[in-house]
C-alpha cells in the first residue's frame, strides 16, 4: 500500500493535466468550440458506475446538462459563499463543510475553481478543477452532465436554481475518487487539504490547551480552514439530532469568531455552519435568542445574519460542551501558537507498505515493527536560541477512496519517532527491542492522513513509519517442530541456479573442487535457514528474509527486496527451503557479476570513453519483471 510522509508544509506549483488521453483543458475545449460538439467525458461518463459501485442506482436518475434544468443557468451567481452549499443525497457532508470554508477564502477559491469558465462565453459543456493529490496540483476536467430526478438535481446543488460551480466542483471530486458512492463518509480535514495543500491540526474540546480560542481566531485570520463535529457512540447515532438542534456524527465547518460585550462583561463567541444549509443550534446566541438583545447593536449588526440558513453563532463554552473535534488545516506553514511567521522547509518521503515485506505492524509485534518504512531525517536549524527544532510530521495513505470499489477501505496508521543512530540509515529489530520512542502519533487511526506537530532536540532526527492492519497480524501462526531442514528436494530451476554460480570452467557442469567451495556456502546457508526456521518446519517468515540475507552479506534495497518477497513468498508469507536456497544462490550469482563489472571498470578508469553502457538486468525468475540493480 503506498504511503507518503510529509513534513512541514506544501507549496504551490502548475496543476498536471489528468485526462487519458493527455490533454488539457484548453485543448478539449478549442476542440469542442470548433466541431460544435459538447464535451462528453469518456473518463468519466453519465452511466451508473460514475454513481455507486455497490449498489444498484435506487430511482430513475438522468443524466442532464444545466441548460436542459433552467432557462438561463450561469456558473457564479454574484460571488460563491458557503450559502450557495445545499447537501444532496450522498453523505458527503464532511467535503460540503470543506467547500463552506473554501468560501471564505477568496484566493484559494479562485484556484480550485479557477473562473475561466462559464454557460454564455466559450461554452462547450466542460468545466475543470484543481485539487491538491500527493504533493503536486492536479487538473480535473468534467462535462457538465448532473445526475437529476424530475429535474431536480439529487446531489450538492446551490440554493440558487441557476447556480451551478458548486455541483460542478463535486462532480469533479467525484472523478478524482472513483465515484459519487466513494465519497460517502470522510474527515473534513481530507478534502480541507486538497483544496489547499495545507497540514492539518486535531483537537480534542474536552482535552484542548486553554487558549483553543486565540489559537482557532488566530487561524481563521490567517486564512486557515476549520471544521467540527461530534462523536457518535454507535452507527444508530449518525446524524442524529438533540434536544439544542446539533447533529451527532456530522460535519459542520467554522465560519467565524468574535468576542462582544455582554452585559458589561466580554463573551468569546463562534459561528458555526451545518452544510444541509438547515437545522441550527437553539440555545443561547442562536439567531432569536435574548442574548443578542444585550449587544451593541453596531456589532450585532455586523455578525448577525437571523436567516435560516443553516449557520448559527453559539458562546465558545458551549461549543467546547457540545462538539468534541475541531479540524485545522492551516494554509500557510506558519507556527499558529506562535506570533511570528516563520519559513519551513520541506521533505517529503515516499514509501510502500507490502505484505510480507515492509508492512510490519505496530511496536507490540516486535519481530515485525522494524521491517517497516524508515526514513531519516536531519533537524539542523533551531526555532530559537533554545536549540530545539519543531517539525510537523504528517503521513498519508493514498488512493484509499478509489479502490473502494474493489472492497479496500483506509488502513489503520500511525507513525514513531526515535532518536537515530550515527551513520545508519536502517536500523534492524534489536534497536526497537531496547530503545523507546522519543515521540508518535498520538493514536493509530484508519484515516487517510495523521499529523502531529512536534519540538525536540537538534539530534532527534530519525522517523520510522509503521501501519497496524488486521491482515498484517494474521501472518504469525504456530507451525509443527521438527529437528532438521524439511523441505521435499530441490526443484530442477533451482539445481540450474547452483550450476550457473559454481560452474566457473564453463563446462557445464560442477567440478569436485567448485563443489567443495559450494558446500561451504550450502553450509551456512542452511545454518542461518535454521537461525530463523525456530520451529523446524522447513519454512521461514518472509519477514526475516531480510535478516537471513544481511546475515549472509547481502544488503539489498528496499524496491528489491519487496521484489524477492513477491517472487519467492507464498500466500501465507512464507518460504520454504527450496526458494530459499533459490533466492540466495541467484542473489549471489548476481553480487559475483557486479564485482567482475565493478573490477573491471577501475581497469578502464584512465580510458576516455564517452559512451555509458546500461547497468545489467537480473531476473528474479521466469515468473517475474527485470529487476535494475544499481550499486555504489
Amino acid at each position: 500500500m503506498p504511503l507518503q510522509s510529509t513534513l512541514s508544509g506544501r507549496g504551490s506549483k502548475r496543476a498536471e493535466d489528468t485526462q487519458s488521453d493527455g490533454k488539457s483543458f484548453e485543448q478539449l475545449r478549442s476542440e469542442c468550440l470548433q466541431s460544435g460538439v459538447l464535451f462528453e467525458d469518456p473518463d468519466f461518463p453519465a452511466t451508473d458506475s460514475s454513481l455507486f459501485f455497490s449498489q444498484s442506482v435506487p430511482v430513475n436518475i438522468e443524466w442532464k446538462r444545466p441548460k436542459e434544468l433552467c432557462e438561463n443557468p450561469k456558473f457564479i451567481v454574484g460571488a460563491a459563499d458557503r450559502t450557495d452549499i445545499c447537501q444532496g443525497q450522498l453523505g458527503d457532508c464532511w467535503l460540503l463543510a470543506a467547500i463552506a470554508s473554501l468560501t471564505l477564502k477568496k484566493d484559494t477559491l479562485a484556484r480550485v475553481v479557477p473562473h475561466d469558465q462559464d454557460f454564455d462565453r466559450r461554452y462547450a459543456g466542460i468545466f475543470h478543477f484543481q485539487f491538491w493529490q500527493h504533493n503536486k496540483w492536479l487538473d480535473i476536467v468534467v462535462d457538465d452532465r448532473l445526475p437529476s430526478v424530475r429535474n431536480q438535481l439529487i446531489m450538492l446543488h446551490s440554493a440558487s436554481n441557476n447556480e451551478f460551480w458548486s455541483a460542478l466542483l463535486e462532480k469533479a471530486y467525484a472523478k478524482l475518487h472513483g465515484s459519487y458512492e466513494s465519497l460517502k463518509g470522510g474527515s473534513t480535514m481530507e478534502a480541507m487539504e486538497d483544496f489547499t495543500g495545507g497540514v492539518g491540526e486535531n483537537y480534542e474540546t474536552k482535552n484542548a490547551p486553554e487558549n483553543l480560542f486565540s489559537i482557532m481566531k488566530k487561524a481563521l485570520d490567517r486564512g486557515s480552514m476549520m471544521g467540527c463535529s461530534i462523536d457518535i457512540s454507535s452507527s444508530a447515532e449518525s446524524e442524529a439530532k438533540t434536544s439544542t438542534g446539533l447533529v451527532k456524527g456530522h460535519a459542520y465547518s467554522i465560519t467565524g469568531m468574535e468576542q462582544v460585550n455582554y452585559r458589561g462583561r466580554p463573551v468569546q463567541l463562534i459561528r458555526v455552519r451545518n452544510p444541509w444549509g438547515q437545522v441550527e443550534w437553539n440555545g443561547p446566541w442562536s439567531d432569536d435568542s435574548r442574548e443578542w438583545s444585550y449587544v451593541d447593536s453596531a456589532d450585532k449588526n455586523r455578525i448577525l445574519q437571523n436567516s435560516d440558513d443553516g449557520e448559527f453563532w453559539m458562546e465558545f463554552e458551549d461549543f467546547k460542551k457540545n462538539y468534541d473535534k475541531v479540524e485545522i488545516c492551516n494554509m500557510t506553514p506558519d507556527a499558529l501558537t506562535d506570533n511570528t511567521k516563520r519559513h519551513w522547509e520541506v521533505s517529503v518521503f515516499e514509501g510502500n507498505w507490502i505484505r510480507g515485506a515492509t508492512a510490519g505492524g505496530c511496536r507490540n509485534f516486535i519481530d515485525t515493527f522494524w521491517t517497516n518504512p524508515q526514513f531519516k531525517l536531519q533537524l539542523e536549524d533551531a526555532d530559537d536560541d533554545d536549540d530545539v527544532c519543531s517539525v510537523v510530521i504528517a503521513l498519508m495513505q493514498k488512493n484509499r477512496r478509489k479502490l473502494r470499489k474493489e472492497g479496500l477501505d483506509m488502513e489503520t496508521i500511525g507513525f514513531a519517532v526515535y532518536e537515530a543512530p550515527d551513520e545508519v540509515d536502517q536500523v534492524g529489530k534489536d534497536f526497537f527491542r531496547y530503545n523507546g520512542s522519543k515521540a508518535r502519533s498520538k493514536t493509530y487511526i484508519n484515516m487517510r492522513e495523521v499529523a502531529e506537530l512536534l519540538g525536540g532536540d537538534k539530534n532527534f532526527h530519525e522517523m520510522l513509519l509503521n501501519e497496524l492492519a488486521d491482515d498484517v497480524l494474521l501472518l504469525f501462526s504456530v507451525l509443527s517442530s521438527g529437528r532438521e531442514v524439511k523441505f521435499d528436494g530441490l526443484t530442477l530451476g533451482t539445481c540450474h541456479s547452483i550450476i550457473n554460480l559454481m560452474d566457473v570452467d564453463n563446462s557445464g557442469k560442477i567440478e569436485f573442487q567448485e563443489f567443495k567451495v559450494f558446500w561451504e556456502k550450502m553450509k551456512k546457508w542452511i545454518m542461518l535457514f535454521l537461525s530463523f526456521d525456530t520451529d523446524r518446519s522447513g519454512r521461514m517468515s518472509s519477514y526475516e528474509l531480510r535478516s537471513a540475507l544481511k546475515a549472509a552479506g547481502m544488503q539489498l534495497n528496499n524496491q528489491l527486496l519487496q521484489l524477492v518477497c513477491l517472487r519467492f513468498a507464498d500466500d501465507n508469507y512464507d518460504i520454504d527451503f527450496d526458494d530459499y536456497l533459490t533466492c540466495i544462490v541467484r542473489l549471489e550469482n548476481m553480487f559475483r557479476v557486479f564485482k567482475a563489472m565493478e573490477q573491471s571498470r577501475r581497469g578502464r578508469v584512465n580510458m576516455n570513453i564517452m559512451q555509458v553502457n546500461p547497468p545489467p538486468v537480473f531476473s528474479l525468475g521466469s515468473n517475474s519483471a527485470p529487476v535494475i540493480v544499481s550499486v555504489i
